[in-house]
């Protein structure tokens, strides 16, 4: 169950397991249009200073991970932010994604994000559910927008508005 798993700062020391994780994800063709890992430099420098979090096991195996990533570099859109939230493969369907995804909402509120949003390959149907639990709701589907492994995939684009700011 999910109350097994500790929630911690995502920091450089993660990395090496976030970046396997990630990878996981890849690997999967449903989960991202990227097919590489960025290094700890440019993924540290994509994604925002806070609200960055690991799913530990007991034993301290990153089991998941979350971070926002800004949606634009003006000022007006800097309480708007986009969610990365991936779950080890050996970890799915444990509760981790929604655990990490609330409290992710939980911090993001907590440093004045009003808005999040999520682009979800239209296959991933967990990944929808799991945004869904977590108070998101479906906005529209932008088909065709990327290619991957040269085969056109549909977004599915979801967001949640905060209900504190």
């Amino acid at each position: 169950m999910a109350e097994t798993f500790s929630l911690l700062p995502l920091s450089a020391a993660h990395y090496p397991a976030v970046a396997t994780i990630y990878a996981e994800g890849i690997a999967t063709g449903q989960a991202t249009l990227n097919t590489e890992v960025p290094d700890w430099e440019a993924w540290d420098t994509a994604h925002l200073a806070h609200s960055r979090l690991v799913a530990c096991t007991p034993a301290g195996e990153v089991a998941g991970w979350a971070a926002l990533t800004p949606v634009s570099g003006r000022c007006v859109y800097s309480g708007v932010a986009e969610v990365s939230v991936y779950v080890g493969a050996s970890h799915r369907g444990r509760g981790v994604g929604l655990l990490l995804l609330r409290k992710l909402v939980q911090q993001s509120e907590q440093n004045g994000i009003w808005t999040l949003q999520s682009g979800i390959i239209r296959e991933n149907t967990p990944s929808l559910r799991l945004h869904e639990q977590a108070g998101f709701r479906l906005v529209g589907i932008r088909e065709k927008l990327g290619r991957l492994h040269d085969q056109w995939r549909d977004i599915c684009l979801l967001e949640r508005r905060s209900t504190v700011l």
